[in-house]
């Protein structure tokens, strides 16, 4: 059986502050979003039935049905993982539920405040054991170590770390909800930053923002039914490669970012082009979690978007990655590092607006919309989403 096809996301709802500067805490973040996301698909929240999330959040299922006031709670499930590597899946699993019958209306969704949550650069939740005996303290720590590999050893270029920072600085330029909106960046600005772990520069590494985002995800009957742009679900992956998972310094190749699996010839990437039944080459557009530059590339390049080693110099230009005549347009809100960070989820609405052909920095025609959940983390994921078209 094959989700390609069978459900779409109708609504979305994007909402973000500075950190600590949000009105309201997590859990108002998380219901303004989704009557928001509500509104925008022309549904009332009574008739939301499931819910999806990531990343350890706190709101469940049965206690916003009670907050909405839902006629029936029929889905509710966790993505476990840590991080943003379950953003895509939580997608996937309302695609699921909705495919199979379990739910009518699903929305996927994550809300962040850091009066609640704190800080994410000390991430212990997730770094306790595993990294803290060895000086190895937060995410940054973690993904440079990997980053500095696919330097080194595959060849990689910097400037393509530099080149996908710059071409979402000047996505934001154009978005005036974006961060980094009227602080336009440019390479010598980029190289006197000062490093925060070798070698991510300071703009290397993603935001920390309040906010909430949710998508509302319904079968593809309802969705053409309701006659407005809809984001069709093409195909969904989620795993993590070899057998270590959460030991995820075992992962081989090592300078992945978890999308393939070299002992089995499979992977996260493989399966999602499978069921999509599509080639990395038909794809208009793509939002990849880019907590650093540095494993966004490497998302890049196990998803066969850009060729490995010192090749890579070819397609990571700042021109290919920028909308909307760009071949790989790349982050087009201006991503995690230049827009907003609410572990990931934004990039998800973007992708939709693609779609819908409403972004900021809309790519012309496009009618497939890749999202790259969070890489180099114990469970990474993706979806691709469709137009009609592509149906």
């Amino acid at each position: 059986m094959s989700l390609r096809g069978t459900t779409a996301v109708v609504g979305i709802a994007d909402i973000h502050y500075p950190r600590g500067k949000a009105p309201v805490g997590e859990r108002g973040l998380v219901l303004q979003a989704i009557l928001e996301a509500c509104a925008d698909a022309g549904i009332s929240p009574r008739d939301v039935d499931g819910f999806t999330s990531y990343a350890g959040g706190d709101h469940s299922g049965p206690v916003l049905a009670a907050d909405l006031g839902v006629r029936e709670l029929r889905w509710s499930s966790m993505v476990w993982g840590g991080g943003g590597g379950g953003a895509a899946a939580a997608i996937g699993a309302a695609a699921a539920a909705v495919s199979t019958g379990q739910a009518e209306c699903v929305v996927a969704f994550r809300g962040m405040s850091q009066r609640e949550t704190g800080r994410l650069g000390y991430a212990k939740y997730y770094f306790d054991n595993n990294y803290l005996p060895h000086g190895i303290a937060t995410p940054a720590h973690v993904c440079a170590l990997r980053t500095q590999r696919m330097l080194e050893h595959d060849g990689v270029p910097r400037s393509a770390m530099r080149n996908l920072v710059l071409a979402a600085y000047q996505h934001a330029q154009r978005n005036p909800r974006a961060a980094g909106y009227g602080k336009p960046l440019d390479e010598a600005g980029y190289n006197a930053s000062p490093y925060i772990v070798e070698p991510f520069h300071l703009f290397d590494c993603s935001r920390e923002n309040d906010g909430a985002v949710a998508l509302i995800v319904v079968s593809a009957e309802r969705a053409l039914a309701m006659g407005r742009p809809a984001a069709y679900v093409l195909g969904a992956a989620q795993g993590a490669p070899g057998g270590y998972s959460a030991l995820n310094e075992n992962d081989e190749p090592y300078t992945s970012a978890g999308f393939v699996d070299s002992s089995s010839g499979s992977g996260v990437a493989s399966r999602l082009w499978a069921e999509a039944r599509m080639k990395p080459a038909e794809v208009d557009v793509v939002q990849v979690y880019e907590n650093f530059s540095g494993p966004a590339v490497a998302s890049l390049i196990d998803h066969g978007l850009c060729p490995p080693g010192p090749a890579a110099a070819e397609v990571m230009t700042v021109e290919n990655l920028t909308a909307p005549n760009g071949l790989l347009p790349v982050n087009t809100s201006g991503g995690n590092i230049a827009d907003a960070f609410v572990n990931g989820m934004g990039l998800a609405a973007e992708a939709v607006r693609q779609i819908r052909g409403t972004s900021t920095n809309q790519v012309d025609g496009a009618d497939t919309s890749l999202f790259i959940g969070g890489p180099m983390a114990p469970l990474v994921s993706s979806v691709l989403l469709g137009s009609e078209q592509t149906l």
